[in-house]
């Protein structure tokens, strides 16, 4: 079995369906143990779906109360798209 460490180094393979069969058993052996894993992963996916939704119209102004060094942050970490 995994710890939970090692789960979350999988996270965004697991989501896209992009383990190998043997790691996704250990990881969904580990989700069936540990509730903190779960609830962890589930947070994860709402995380990245509201990344998702925030970022579909890339013309939308950014509201003022966000701040500057975290859009900077946010940008910062984008997949290049050249």
């Amino acid at each position: 079995m995994i710890t939970c460490k090692e789960l979350t180094a999988f996270l965004d393979d697991y989501l896209a369906n992009n383990l190998p069969a043997n790691k996704r058993r250990k990881f969904d052996e580990h989700l069936a143990v540990c509730p903190t894993c779960v609830r962890y992963l589930d947070q994860y996916k709402r995380t990245v779906e509201l990344g998702q939704k925030a970022f579909a119209d890339e013309s939308a102004e950014v509201p003022a109360a966000v701040p500057d060094a975290l859009l900077r942050a946010i940008l910062a970490a984008r997949p290049s798209t050249k």
